[in-house]
This record gives structure tokens, sequence and C-alpha cells, in this order.
């Protein structure tokens, strides 16, 4: 059997329940761009908004891409992967930011590119024992058998690996096997940005919270739209922020129109980034709004009649450095 159809699409459920004690789920919907050769930390370093230069073999970073206005191409996760640098992301919005990548990649030594590594979740309360037996390192990123292991969260680790090594660790995984919805709910439990191609080249990092995780270094130097999110930051002119949703979605569409109140009205709000379906109709997901929103404001689905609340993200936004 095809290992990669052994995943079973489980019930999520809206509230904190006790963890499982292990599960492995495909994360089908997320891949890698990889950056290697001599130049590629220069070359990363003037193009993304992390430090890249400070970057250990052993930790990870959030970080975005922009272009020169200071737009966002994409969010991710970066770390060290076999001799090279990962980018963790959505497989949606990886053609068009490989594409802004390499437009700057022609005059340093440094191959761009879409991995063809495989990418799990290993999640619950033996998740960290787990990787202990797959590596002997230690720290948040470790190199395992075909590939690497990142800790994103206490409990919730990425493994990176090639096809062989996958399928190895599918064969041999003694705990669930599951969907990757759980993956995405937890990124968006975690107040991860998940950019989708409808909010590329939308958005400065500051309005997707990049500045409360810690993916923009403000010490740094140059790098493209450095000038534009170092205004925003100095100046105070980001009026945006990435806030998280909750409420009952009976539609099967995949496109969710959020409403919010204006004083006794309603008008559009915008459409969420990203969401997750939950059991009994109820659904979480993120919206990019207005950062100074009256506390008594309220939201809801386009046509819909049961209101949706706010979710308190796990981290602050201030951006001191």
């Amino acid at each position: 059997m095809d290992w990669k159809n052994r995943f079973q699409s489980l019930p999520l459920h809206p509230q904190e329940e006790t963890q499982s004690d292990l599960q492995l789920a495909y994360l089908e919907s997320w891949g890698l761009i990889t950056a290697t050769g001599p130049d590629s930390k220069s070359f990363l370093q003037g193009q993304i908004t992390c430090n890249v230069s400070t970057l250990t073999e052993k930790d990870l970073t959030f970080s975005a891409h922009c272009d020169a206005k200071g737009k966002v191409w994409s969010v991710f996760r970066l770390f060290h992967h076999k001799d090279g640098y990962a980018m963790l992301q959505p497989n949606v919005v990886m053609d068009v930011e490989l594409r802004e990548l390499k437009k700057y990649a022609v005059f340093s030594k440094v191959e761009l590119k879409a991995s063809a590594d495989i990418i799990f979740s290993v999640t619950g309360r033996n998740a960290s024992d787990y990787i202990n037996q797959l590596s002997k390192d230690e720290g948040k990123v470790r190199k395992i058998s075909g590939g690497t292991a990142v800790e994103v969260a206490t409990n919730r680790w990425a493994l990176i690996v090639d096809s062989t090594d996958a399928e190895m660790i599918v064969d041999q995984f003694k705990g669930e096997l599951v969907h990757e919805n759980t993956w995405l709910l937890a990124e968006i439990k975690d107040g991860i940005p998940v950019l989708n191609q409808q909010e590329q080249n939308t958005h400065i990092p500051q309005a997707l919270n990049l500045q409360g995780l810690n993916g923009i270094s403000f010490t740094k130097g140059c790098y493209t739209g450095q000038e534009t999110v170092a205004r925003a930051k100095y100046r105070g002119i980001n009026k945006r922020a990435l806030f998280t949703l909750k409420g009952i979605l009976e539609s099967s569409d995949n496109d969710v129109e959020i409403e919010r109140t204006a004083g006794e009205n309603w008008r559009t709000a915008g459409q969420l980034m990203s969401f997750c379906r939950l059991a009994n109709n109820q659904a979480i997901g993120q919206i990019v709004l207005p950062n100074n929103l009256d506390d008594n404001t309220q939201f809801r689905v386009k046509g819909g009649h049961s209101n949706w609340e706010l979710v308190a993200i796990p981290y602050s936004l201030d951006e001191d450095e």
C-alpha cells in the first residue's frame, strides 16, 4: 500500500483536549525552498527580514521575503538543512516566492530550488522522546537519517526527509497516522501566518505579526523592502495585524468572507487567510484587520447570523530588539 494513503482524517475539536501520546501527519500541502552554495548565507541576508548571519545550526527562526516596497511574498521558518538552508512554507506560495528570489540570485553563487523532500509533523506528549530515537543531537534543529528534525513548538516537530526514509518512518511509526489539518490547526492557534496566493504581495511583515514572532531584525542592515519595514516600526505607520477568529461555519465554500461592525452597520472585513473546519460546524481561522479595532467590534461570516469571536494570540506584538 502507498504510505501516503494511510493517514486518517480525524474530527478536529474546538476545545483543548487531552493531548495524544504520539501522532504523525504527512504535510502534503507544505514544501521547502532550499538555498545552497558558498554565497547562500550572504544572499539570504540581503533578501529576507531575519538575521541569517546569527542563525546557528541548532536553531530556527521565522522570516519573510518582501518586494522592494516591503510587501510580503512569503512567510516561512528558516533553518539549516543538509548542506544549506531551508524555508518551510505552504506549497501554494512557493512558485511565486521562488521566482522572486531567483531574480536577485544571478550574481551570487547560490542555488535556489523547490525541494523534493517529504515533510511530516510529529506531535503529542511523546513527540520529543520519539525524536530522541531518531537523533542523538540536541537543539531545536537536529540531523536525522535522510534529513532534519525541527522543533517548531512544545511537543510539535517537523521532519524533513528524503522519500526512502519517509516510507521507513511511516512503516515503523507506533502512534496514530493523522491528516495534515492537525498541523494547520496548530499553526492557526499559535498565531502563525499561513499565507495564501491571494494575500501575497499585499501586506508588510508587521501586518502579519512577524515582529511578534521574532522574524524581523531591525539592526542587521539592508535587505529587500527594509526601508518600508523600518518606517513601519519607527514612524508607527503600520495600521494592521493578524487576528484569529472562531465561530460557526455552515457553508462548504473554500473562500470565507468575514464582516465586522462599524457603528450600527456591518461592513466587509475581508476573507479568512486560512481556516480549519472543526466538529459541530465550528471553524477557526486568521484574517488581517485594522490593529485599532474597538473592543466591542463584532464579527460574522458574510450573510450569516452567528457572531464570531476573537481568539487571543500567544505572543506580544511589541517590536523591541
